[in-house]
């Protein structure tokens, strides 16, 4: 018993001397000072933890680039470049523009990137990145390929390729991005990117790229551009829509320097859902007890009526094929203040037209309007430059006055095969041009309409609207010249030339002189949906002649949102009178 007390005490014994021997080495554990990091070993971790996060978001960025490259295979948006050439202008300081180009056609990036011409100066001869030489007169020649070509930043875009060096983040609207430098490496091949992208933060899709492409080929240059893309879609999906284009010293042959600005947009992503073909698969069929047997109307139409509803026919053909090929955008926000506008000059005159009016917008940017039937068609581009509304008014009142003379459109077009004709062959295949005795008669009837509506008193600035489209129509013969239908120019004259006399003088050199706007500087289109709305920011003062930019094409700076969420709403600005204020896009 006593051995069985004394083995239990040196358990006991045993059990207390692993304890304090355990509390000793804890506390030693805890207060003996551990090693320290010097500061410039904490900033090498530091900046190697820094340049594993700049890696990754590289890898990811680049991993976008190809899903975007893979996406755009799919996709074929309407592409519209217009340019303008320029030179210095002493009198005013600042450039001016001296010629213009334009080019509309759809982009395809099947099998790389290539595009179907609506419209351009030539057909042949087609480039990519560059501006092809003319050696017999020593002069520049544009290709539209340049400027598609240009919503794409790589199309091998690898990481091996290039160095990239971080500069800041930034926001581009409510987006924030990591702004890094790109430049190709040694021997990476020609035609590699060269400047700077911003890549958003969240899915590290690049959203915007500036620079231009190095190195050049022989016997062609590659141009600067500014490249942004947008949000159109869900899933992070950023696609182009805006490329602004400068150059204004780069030599070529004989020691001419080549000076323009360019605008590229894209815009008809989704079609397909223009076409209207899931209306098939909502169709429903009602029960028996619910159909009726025949129509409310008892009685055949009268010749009349026939008459109207063939025509009226033949008029949605036409803007339904529009419509579809992403012409004519789909009917919003604009279509009711231009319709409001008709109806102000309908109801002062005691009109009452049958079948009703409408009015549309169509995408382009030429400055052109017709009449399609009883719809009054305006171009994006003519909304863009008018500066007030008494403006807009002549320019609607003037086609208004077709519509009350009976200037019909052809019926042949009720016939719905003769809308069977490739898109690129659209300028071809239709004209709503009006001949010059049609345009005289239109031009009479509206200042008799416009005298009794309620803009009479404010035509002044209508009348320099078209002084100035009469002093630059010479230089900007593709702006002011229409592709569907009637221009400002009739003839020799201005359209309704009488409004002419009645206003000032127009003079460039005049800061508080608004006669014309630059282009942009009204309408903002979804590329997605060819939706339009007016852009709503206050007007921003003018303080000299050199920012007024009449017809002007200007750079783009849009405000970057991500899909599914709507900027901060804002008030809209005023529509500048006589005023030295010009709205967002000056």
């Amino acid at each position: 018993m006593k051995m069985l007390r004394s083995l239990f005490a040196l358990f006991a014994l045993s059990l207390v001397c692993c304890a304090l021997s355990l509390l000793v080495q804890t506390s030693f554990a805890q207060t003996t000072p551990q090693p320290q990091l010097s500061t410039r070993d904490a900033a090498t971790q530091q900046a190697a933890a820094a340049s594993s996060s700049f890696d990754q978001v590289i890898d990811r960025a680049v991993e976008r680039e190809h899903f975007f490259m893979a996406e755009m295979k799919h996709l074929h948006p309407l592409v519209e470049t217009y340019l303008q050439n320029m030179k210095q202008d002493k009198e005013i300081d600042a450039p001016v523009p001296t010629s213009d180009v334009y080019f509309l056609g759809r982009l395809d990036m099947s099998d790389g990137t290539d595009d179907r011409t609506f419209y351009s100066p030539t057909t042949a001869g087609l480039g990519k990145r560059m501006i092809s030489k003319l050696s017999n007169v020593y002069s520049m020649k544009f290709l539209p390929l340049g400027f598609a070509q240009m919503v794409v930043l790589d199309e091998d875009f690898q990481r091996k390729y290039y160095d990239f060096t971080f500069v800041r983040r930034e926001f581009l609207g409510e987006v924030r991005c990591v702004v890094v430098d790109v430049a190709p490496k040694k021997d990476a091949g020609k035609g590699r990117f060269l400047g700077r992208m911003w890549i958003e933060d969240q899915e590290f899709n690049i959203v915007r790229f500036n620079g231009t492409y190095y190195p050049h080929p022989r016997a062609s240059y590659y141009l600067h551009f500014d490249s942004w893309r947008q949000n159109l879609r869900p899933g992070g999906i950023w696609l182009p829509s805006l490329i602004y284009s400068e150059e204004s010293d780069l030599k070529y042959r004989m020691g001419q320097t080549l000076d323009y600005k360019a605008q590229t947009r894209l815009w008809g992503y989704n079609l397909k859902d223009l076409r209207r073909n899931s209306e098939f698969t909502e169709i429903t069929v009602d029960a028996p007890q619910s159909v009726q047997d025949q129509s409310q109307k008892t009685q055949d139409a009268t010749p009349i009526e026939a008459q109207r509803a063939w025509e009226r026919q033949a008029e949605i053909n036409v803007i339904d094929r529009l419509q579809q090929i992403g012409l004519i955008a789909p009917e919003g926000e604009i279509d009711k203040v231009l319709q409001t506008v008709v109806n102000n000059v309908m109801v002062t005159n005691s009109l009452d037209i049958q079948p009703d009016i409408r009015c549309r917008v169509l995408m382009t940017t030429p400055l052109e309007s017709f009449t399609i039937g009883h719809t009054i068609v305006v171009s994006r581009g003519m909304i863009d430059v008018l500066p007030d509304e008494a403006s807009l008014a002549m320019i609607l009142t003037h086609e208004l006055a077709h519509i009350v003379l009976g200037h019909h459109l052809d019926t042949k077009l009720a016939f719905n095969d003769r809308m069977f004709f490739p898109d690129e062959r659209t300028f071809q295949r239709m004209d709503f041009a009006r001949d010059r005795g049609e345009e005289e008669a239109a031009d009479k009837k509206a200042m008799e309409l416009l005298n009794n509506s309620p803009y009479k008193d404010k035509l002044s600035n209508a009348g320099l609207f078209l002084k100035a489209v009469q002093a630059y129509a010479p230089l900007l013969k593709n702006l002011i010249r229409p592709h569907l239908g009637d221009g400002l120019l009739n003839g020799d004259a201005t359209r309704m030339s009488a409004l002419m006399t009645a206003s000032p003088q127009f003079d460039p050199k005049k800061a508080d002189q608004l006669a014309a706007l630059p282009l942009g500087g009204r309408v903002k289109v979804d590329p997605w949906n060819d939706q339009l709305e007016l852009i709503k920011t206050k007007p921003v003062a003018i303080t000299t002649a050199a920012e007024k930019m009449p017809f002007e094409v200007t750079p783009f700076f849009p405000f970057l949102i991500r899909f599914g969420t709507a900027a901060a709403p804002e008030k809209a600005a005023p529509v500048p009178e006589k005023t030295a204020a010009a709205p967002s896009g000056q």
